[in-house]
């Protein structure tokens, strides 16, 4: 009976924790473009759809997504999901994807690096490039050679007090560096913010040293297959609406395929499993999910 014990656990269901007369979500109180508690980001406006689908109203439960995130948050049962966590990551439970993105080069037009779209690129040897520490872009940068010459941004910060994203572009529209590699997503959102536009390439090319597109999910707690399911079901329904948020803010979409960096124009129907592609480029310029264009995990 000791030996069965452990084998007994596993196969008896777990309580339900997930509240059903509340969307409660987990998120970051200053993490544009994901998230903010004025509602601004673009997981603020996934998860009002989730909501409007489960007729639920949305609540929030902010902490910084620094390191004790998901300890505080979701493992502490003050809330039931998080928009947006890599997949694959197990101190969650993943639903089915929500989009796909990848790394971006940023730069300033004008300056000698328009038309480069890898980090390959013979044009940037010698120039000094901002990276984020620990990221799949600091891979491919030091593979190619430049780990001589860059200025690194910290991934896990408490963003209420320092934003390393807006540093970077600020520092590239300085002169301080000549160009950097960020997360799509936020590439997208904070070149076109707080001074000149600057261009946004998303790295569509690289190969040889890991991954650098990656998926991203929601996440609920271990255990709560039932409610992942659910949300899952939403997914399916409201992809269409979900993509349209995403590319109003301006992220680079990549088709759910492994093998594919082609991308996504526009937003999905419930059924399709793939889409044309279309131009490798997409403009730095969110234009806002609601009427009011947004103010001020990932990989």
């Amino acid at each position: 009976m000791a030996l069965t014990s452990p084998l007994m656990a596993q196969i008896v269901p777990r309580a339900d924790l997930v509240n059903r007369k509340e969307l409660r979500v987990c998120a970051d109180p200053a993490d544009l473009p994901f998230s903010n508690q004025k509602g601004e980001g673009f997981e603020n406006k996934i998860a009002e759809i989730i909501g409007d689908e489960l007729k639920l109203p949305v609540v929030y439960t902010w902490f910084p997504k620094t390191m004790g995130f998901i300890r505080m948050t979701l493992a502490a049962k003050k809330c039931d999901l998080v928009i947006g966590w890599g997949q694959g990551d197990d101190i969650v439970l993943n639903t089915n994807a929500i989009y796909r993105s990848t790394s971006a080069l940023v730069y300033k037009k004008g300056t000698g690096l328009d038309g480069v779209d890898t980090i390959a690129d013979p044009r940037l040897k010698g120039k000094k490039i901002g990276v984020v520490q620990g990221s799949p872009g600091g891979n491919y940068i030091a593979k190619d050679g430049l780990m001589g010459n860059i200025k690194g941004y910290p991934m896990m910060v408490d963003r209420r007090y320092f934003n390393p994203a807006q540093e970077m572009m600020n520092d590239i529209r300085s002169g301080e560096i000549a160009s950097g590699v960020q997360w799509g997503p936020i590439a997208a959102y904070w070149a076109a913010r707080d001074g000149e536009k600057l261009v946004v390439v998303p790295l569509l090319k690289e190969t040889g040293a890991g991954k650098i597109a990656f998926r991203v999910t929601m996440g609920v707690r271990q255990g709560d297959d039932a409610w992942k399911r659910r949300l899952n079901e939403v997914i399916r329904k409201r992809q269409g609406d979900i993509d349209k948020v995403l590319l109003d803010y301006g992220v680079p979409l990549l088709v759910d395929d492994d093998t594919s960096m082609e991308m996504i124009t526009k937003p999905r129907t419930a059924d399709a499993s793939s889409v044309k592609p279309a131009a490798t480029t997409t403009a730095a310029s969110p234009n806002g999910a609601t009427g009011t264009p947004p103010a001020a995990p990932a990989p």
